[in-house]
């Protein structure tokens, strides 16, 4: 027999949260393609080097074009991502955890990267989402500049507010490289976020069953 697939409901009581709900807004007007590079050639004069030099001649062109491909988040919205959901189950309402999902953001602050891996949990009521989309939300929230913690927050509501499961767990682990190689210059360094909702909020155990499980396959 066929899955069952559905939408995710459209006229979601409480409504979703403005972040999961719809991709962010531009900014009004947004600069130009021109304007971005001409922004790079700046940057460029300003840490001490010839933007007419050979070597940097196309780097504006190429830095813009990166920016399109790191930030495609800003495009992106998550109540798109988790809009189909199976209900072919067999009634299976235990924990589905996904570990170690890779992802790359750039910290808000100093617009550095931050990479690392993602973990995420959750406990279905009557519908599951596809595996791979779980890694999809992951990266819309992380390609944005961002900081860990609120990209923790973000993944873990727009789960809980579209699937509406009992439960859901988000482990964030990431190495910034805004402290690794510059400031306190401290490499290997790792920052470990959490959040917590539903069952695994209220339950220890729960918490502590899906920490045993993200921890036990790590080599």
């Amino acid at each position: 027999m066929d899955a069952i697939v559905k939408p995710w409901p459209k006229g979601t009581t409480p409504p979703l949260s403005e972040h999961v709900r719809a991709a962010p807004q531009p900014v009004a007007p947004r600069p130009s393609r021109e304007e971005a590079e001409s922004a790079v050639r700046t940057l460029i004069a300003y840490i001490g080097d010839d933007p007419a030099r050979e070597g940097l001649l196309d780097t504006p062109k190429r830095v813009v074009g990166a920016y399109e491909e790191l930030y495609r988040g800003y495009r992106e919205c998550p109540a798109e991502v988790l809009d189909r959901t199976f209900s072919e189950t067999g009634k299976y309402d235990d924990l589905v955890l996904v570990r170690d999902i890779t992802f790359n953001s750039a910290c808000e602050h100093h617009m550095m990267p931050f990479t690392g891996r993602a973990h995420v949990a959750y406990m279905p009521v009557d519908r599951v989402v596809g595996l791979s989309k779980l890694a999809r939300l992951v990266d819309v929230y992380a390609r944005r500049l961002q900081t860990q913690e609120h990209m923790n927050a973000q993944v873990a509501t727009a789960i809980e507010e579209i699937l509406k499961p009992r439960g859901v767990a988000v482990m964030l682990e990431a190495e910034h490289t805004c402290m690794s190689l510059r400031g306190v210059e401290k490499p290997g360094s790792l920052t470990v976020t959490t959040q917590f909702r539903g069952a695994f909020r209220d339950d220890p155990n729960e918490q502590l069953r899906f920490i045993t499980l993200v921890r036990g396959g790590q080599r």
